[in-house]
């Protein structure tokens, strides 16, 4: 219970030093520069996953064809 405690005072603690740093002109640089490089890092898995998942149909296609072609040659 008491960890749960220091945790929730943490957060609260976190958040205050947060809200009062973006009010400054630097804190919102910061915050600014967090958010750009979080949401590039958010596009590059959304990439990575398209990429993998396309290379992955293509490949059960791929498998898919191969069985149909052995199936006909029987």
């Amino acid at each position: 219970m008491k960890s749960l405690v220091l945790v929730l005072v943490g957060v609260a603690v976190g958040f205050l030093v947060a809200h009062t740093m973006a009010k400054t002109p630097e804190g919102k640089q910061f915050f600014a520069d967090v958010d750009s490089r979080a949401r590039e890092f958010g596009r590059a898995v959304v990439d990575g996953y398209k990429a993998r998942e396309s290379e992955l149909r293509s490949a059960v296609s791929d498998a898919e064809d191969l069985i149909a072609d052995i199936q006909r040659s029987r």
